[in-house]
């Protein structure tokens, strides 16, 4: 079984509002990459990656006249793609849902959000902690609740599964440069508090002997910023480990091991005031050591980095095309 994760950038921005794909020369939300262009090189990538379940990061927006599910679910048929069927979580106000795309034939997957505690509230709550050591408990909630399922596959093997967006907004409205800072630093704090506040739910699945997978863009890594030196550890480390156990993802370790060589990537941005790129490791599949013993494969089919994809050269204009990430594959028998 194959599943994977892709954020794309701005999927919304390529449905109208019946969630009707839009296959035109109207510029879509990528700079200089029309609405056609777009999500054709969606469908090449997509159809190429033929996985039996895709968690989409940034899926088409959700409110009173869209509708996630059905945009997903045309663009599937469009594309004649096996994962074909659509299911999502809590809504948010950001037009980037957290959806998954499956083939029923494969699996099922249902919306399983789980009853909220005092400690570990459900994932469309609030969460209380003391960010600041000030003895003053903050209320912290998701701008993208994570999306929680219960996965089964024909085989009839279950799990859990996790879809995660955790984002650290950027320092808006800052009066000058110690305003910002001051900004990013409360706003970093509040995304450590929902890696906190997500792993204390990993804990409690693994306490019950669940099988986990935590899959999605944590926006944070080793040595992405200068506040990892601040705070001592980044989202994917307190999300990776907890008391209830550790997951894993070779590519996140891989970067933990090497702060100062080389990492895996799976995002490339463009830096316009420095006019170079950007790359970074931003999207994981994170699993429990049981789904890593069942000759667990992972792949990011980055286009400049793996081989097979520079070789295709269409899959490798499409992924280049399609967003600013690129996907994360887990092969795995189950």
């Amino acid at each position: 079984m194959r599943l994977a994760t892709y954020n794309v950038e701005w999927f919304t921005s390529l449905f109208g509002d019946d969630d009707a794909l839009l296959m035109d020369d109207v510029w879509s939300s990528r700079h200089n990459v029309t609405r056609a262009q777009q999500a054709s090189a969606l469908g090449l990538v997509f159809q190429s990656l033929d996985a039996d379940a895709v968690l989409i990061i940034e899926a088409p927006d959700a409110s009173s006249r869209r509708r996630t599910v059905t945009a997903l679910e045309a663009f599937a048929a469009h594309f004649n793609l096996r994962a074909r069927t659509g299911v999502m979580g809590f809504m948010n106000d950001t037009q980037q849902e957290i959806a998954l795309l499956y083939d029923p034939d494969v699996l099922s997957a249902q919306h399983k959000p789980r009853a909220g505690t005092a400690s570990v509230p459900r994932f469309d709550g609030t969460f209380e902690i003391d960010l600041d050591i000030d003895a003053t408990r903050d209320k912290v909630q998701f701008s993208k609740p994570p999306l929680e399922l219960g996965i089964e596959t024909a085989a009839g093997t279950a799990f859990s599964l996790i879809g995660a967006h955790l984002k650290s907004k950027a320092p808006h409205g800052a009066r000058n440069a110690a305003h910002a800072m001051k900004l990013a630093i409360a706003n970093r704090r509040k995304q450590l508090a929902q890696a906190i506040w997500l792993r204390a739910r990993i804990d409690q699945l693994l306490e019950e002997g669940r099988s986990v997978v935590v899959m999605g863009d944590l926006n944070d890594g080793p040595g992405l910023d200068e506040f990892e030196g601040l705070f001592g550890r980044s989202s994917l480390e307190i999300v990776l480990d907890g008391p209830g156990g550790a997951l894993f993802d070779p590519h996140a370790r891989q970067a933990l091991s090497a702060r100062l060589g080389a990492a895996p990537t799976s995002a490339r941005f463009w830096i316009k005031q420095e006019k170079r790129y950007l790359q970074a490791l931003l999207d994981y599949v994170m699993v429990t050591a049981d789904i890593r013993q069942r000759n667990a494969r992972w792949r990011i089919w980055h286009p400049l980095d793996d081989p097979d994809c520079w070789a295709d050269t269409a899959l490798r204009d499409a992924l280049v095309t399609a967003s600013d990430h690129f996907p994360v594959t887990l092969d795995v028998d189950i």
